[in-house]
């Protein structure tokens, strides 16, 4: 069906067309506006059956198009600085609001171009030297015939090749048999060949393949065939298991160092684990032979993401089970020192994040309080413009103190002489909003200002203590490893497959934050296996390479 045309009618004239409609005194021009209100009528529900849209698009279709809400003015506009709500779209809920801002250039500069990667990049790179064959330095110059050569930096130039993830190396063995004892002579296979049909590195692409790109199982072995070298799913587990098994003292020892850390950044994501979706199959049909609408035992699964600072380095944690991320929290923080301080911990305001509570500073995220104005931008342009203005200026002032390289003692001032002017106003004005009932309490942008001032304190822990952050994005970020695992594989066996899953993950995301070759060190580890489990802290991502170096 084609979408009708838009039916045109304020509150009064509907009430006047029902009006005659009871009355029987209908019109020719009500008949035509009721025809196209019943049709409307039809196609909503045509659309609705046939289609998959979201309501942001059905809005769209029954109201029309919203334009686009206005640009908030520009910082450090005026003398003063800028302005939240001179400027503005004119409406009642912007005015009053005038955060100051840094008197440093807040200008943002441009983002550099994306081009071809320079040699220096693949450092994994063999390196094959290439010599003149018919000249050498001290020579004279064939061209000329006058001068001498002399050695010059080597040109370099690139050469990439491909195979298949796993490759394979037949040995052919020579046998021999004696005429007349029938003794059989096996020649050996070469030394570099190895004793195991399986290498370090052929299991730590295989951890990899499954854990970072997430590619499940059952499609590694049907690429593995393309390839020529299929490897049953089954055998592909079998030698992931192996690395997690010589990686866990490394798990166990970063759970330690992430306990004392000094901020920690929490988030969920929903899992699955098909061992504990049986569990829930049964306690269901458990709780309805016993007429309960729902089971007493806890049914959901999560993928709980801990990014924790600490020091110079920033450790990643993952879990994959029935725990919350505030009980995951909570049973890290068990392993802290007590004589330490109270740890910063980032997270939504969602109860789940909480853990004991006494024992951490809370922080909440801005991101999310900013979210929730930016998805009601096209029913409330105007309060949208004030608040995203306003947190602009405070993450450019917490960029600009960053930007100057000081430490988080020293920073904590910057935020303290130029954010707090921006957040006093701007609470201001979010309980001028509810004071003055200039929005409704229970519409969505009444929502979201109770969100702001029920969790002020806590959003607002950049202006207090030291180091805090902004927001949650590191933690939301790192999830985006566990979703594409959840998206790409769907779900893990059982729990032991879900807890192997979440050291390698680990494992590897650290890695990728310390900056190190995750593929060498998951080749290292378990080459030097004894040594990792008497010795766990020497073989860390960031310091492993000291214990490998040459003395």
């Amino acid at each position: 069906m084609k979408q009708p045309e838009e039916v045109q009618l304020s509150r009064e004239d509907g009430e006047a067309l029902l009006a005659r409609l009871e009355a029987n005194t209908l019109t020719t021009e009500d008949r035509r506006v009721l025809g196209k209100v019943v049709t409307s009528y039809f196609w909503l529900l045509f659309a609705l059956r046939e289609a998959k849209l979201s309501l942001k698009r059905i809005k769209a279709l029954v109201f029309g198009e919203k334009s686009k809400p206005p640009k908030p003015p520009a910082a450090g506009g005026t003398a003063g600085g800028g302005s939240v709500g001179e400027n503005d779209p004119p409406a009642s809920s912007s005015q009053g609001v005038q955060p100051s801002v840094a008197p440093s250039s807040l200008e943002k500069k441009s983002s550099p171009g994306h081009g071809r990667y320079g040699a220096d990049v693949y450092r994994a790179a063999k390196t094959v030297e290439c010599r003149h064959e018919a000249l050498a330095v001290g020579e004279r110059c064939p061209a000329c015939g006058r001068g001498r050569l002399y050695r010059l930096p080597p040109g370099v130039e690139m050469r990439l090749d491909g195979n298949a993830l796993l490759s394979a190396v037949r040995y052919e063995l020579e046998k021999l048999r004696c005429s007349a004892c029938g003794q059989i002579f096996t020649a050996a296979v070469p030394a570099g060949a190895g004793a195991e049909k399986y290498t370090t590195r052929a299991r730590a692409v295989l951890a990899l393949a499954r854990y970072y790109l997430g590619l499940p199982w059952h499609r590694l072995e049907g690429f593995q065939a393309l390839g020529g070298v299929p490897v049953p799913d089954a055998t592909q587990w079998d030698q992931g298991e192996v690395v997690g098994d010589c990686t866990y003292p490394i798990f166990k020892w970063l759970e330690k160092l992430a306990a004392q850390g000094e901020v920690i950044f929490q988030d969920d994501t929903p899992g699955r684990v098909l061992t504990l979706m049986e569990e829930n199959q049964i306690a269901r049909v458990q709780a309805q032979a016993q007429g309960k609408a729902k089971p007493d035992t806890r049914t959901g699964m999560q993928t709980t993401a801990l990014i924790v600072q600490v020091g110079a380095q920033r450790i990643c944690l993952y879990y994959t089970g029935r725990r919350h991320a505030g009980e995951n929290l909570e049973a890290l923080l068990t392993k802290r020192d007590p004589r330490r301080g109270k740890p910063l911990v980032m997270s939504d305001a969602l109860s789940s994040n909480n853990a004991e509570e006494t024992t951490l500073i809370r922080c909440h995220c801005l991101a999310r309080a900013r979210r929730q104005f930016s998805d009601v931008a096209d029913d409330y342009p105007a309060e949208r413009a004030v608040v995203v203005h306003a947190l602009k200026l405070i993450y450019d002032h917490d960029d600009e103190a960053r930007n100057h390289g000081l430490s988080a003692q020293a920073r904590l001032a910057y935020p303290q002489e130029y954010s707090a002017p921006v957040f006093t106003t701007l609470k201001t004005w979010l309980e001028q909003q509810t004071a003055q009932r200039l929005v409704e309490p229970n519409s969505s942008v009444g929502k979201a200002i109770t969100y702001m001032l029920e969790h002020w304190s806590t959003l607002t822990q950049c202006l207090k203590e030291p180091g805090a952050p902004l927001d949650n994005n590191v933690a939301e970020r790192a999830l985006k490893l566990a979703i594409r695992q959840r998206k790409n594989s769907l779900f893990y066996a059982t729990e032991h497959s879900a807890y192997i899953a979440s050291i390698l993950t680990s494992v590897i995301a650290t890695c990728v934050q310390a900056g190190v070759n995750a593929l060498d060190y998951l080749v290292a580890i378990p080459e030097h296996r004894p040594e990792v489990f008497a010795n766990p802290s020497a073989w860390l991502p960031w310091n492993y390479q000291v214990v490998l170096a040459p003395s």
